[in-house]
């Protein structure tokens, strides 16, 4: 199968559902992502910071970029100017860097909280009580060019498909109950990105808006 057909593929499994597809071009190589915008996807998700400047300035402007992997303070600036979403907000700390490097762009940055859903010690993110505690900061309110639109989750590194969907469940009633009680003048709840390669089936069944696919596009590395 072709970078293009896959990409067909994924998306008539995902009608019916609320899912849009990310492509996750982490490590491929700029050949792969021309392959993949000729076939109409134009949203592509990067893990490291540099690797997603060096192929923004190559590659068309209409695409969105989305930083999906963990991400340092110090690397915010160099994202800033062109971000569109970055799904890995894990501190408040970070969430006031990306706030202050948004200014310096005159513009503001749509961030997602990263929540940590997975049975495992691998993976970063809020607890569910720490992203409660950031969204009644009242710190918070104070940061005018940032704007909250929805979680990220990663269930467990598990063939258990009934954690994994417990995983995703429990991510949505979170969204749910957050949205219905935190309406800021810089929020705009929309977005749950969840599922990936294995997962983004069930995790589209769960409600999830953003599913990160990679390996299912391109193959294995």
């Amino acid at each position: 199968m072709t970078i293009a057909q896959n990409i067909a593929d994924i998306n008539t499994q995902l009608q019916g559902t609320q899912a849009h597809l990310i492509a996750v071009t982490k490590t491929k190589p700029v050949s792969d992502l021309e392959q993949a915008y000729q076939a109409g996807c134009k949203v592509f998700g990067e893990n490291k910071v540099q690797e997603m400047v060096s192929k923004w300035e190559v590659l068309p402007k209409d695409i969105q970029w989305h930083l999906i992997g963990h991400l340092q303070s110090n690397k915010v600036k160099y994202i800033a100017p062109f971000v569109s979403l970055i799904h890995s907000v894990d501190s408040f700390k970070l969430l006031q860097e990306i706030n202050k490097q948004a200014i310096k762009n005159e513009r503001v940055i749509d961030c997602l909280l990263q929540i940590y859903i997975a049975q495992e010690d691998t993976k970063f993110g809020l607890s569910e009580e720490e992203a409660i505690e950031l969204l009644e900061s009242s710190e918070l309110k104070e940061l005018q060019n940032i704007r909250l639109v929805g979680l990220m989750g990663m269930a467990s590194n598990t063939d258990n498909q009934e954690q994994i969907r417990a995983e995703f469940k429990s991510l949505k009633q979170l969204f749910d109950r957050i949205t219905s009680t935190y309406q800021l003048p810089n929020t705009a709840w929309k977005e749950i990105s969840m599922g990936m390669s294995g997962d983004f089936l069930i995790a589209a069944e769960e409600g999830s808006t953003l599913v990160r696919v990679g390996s299912a596009i391109f193959g294995h590395r």
